[in-house]
């Protein structure tokens, strides 16, 4: 299942921190942030649980950067 959301982060490092933080997370298959277009694609991993992986990535990127906010 591929998913796609409006993000807000504040510096293209920190995009690039985050997509590699959250392509290390379990049941995601691919994140693609780009910082330009202000837009995170996630591509979830067949057997997971979509919701609960959504949470997970939140809160990994807001851990990350404190900033980041996913609509």
């Amino acid at each position: 299942m591929k998913k796609s959301y409006k993000i807000e982060v504040d510096c293209a490092n920190c995009a690039n921190r985050i997509e590699n933080a959250l392509n290390k997370m379990e049941g995601v298959k691919e994140v693609v942030v780009n910082f330009m277009t202000q837009k995170m694609k996630v591509e979830y991993a067949e057997e997971a649980d979509v919701e609960a992986v959504e949470a997970a990535l939140y809160k990994e990127a807001r851990r990350i950067e404190p900033d980041f906010e996913m609509k």
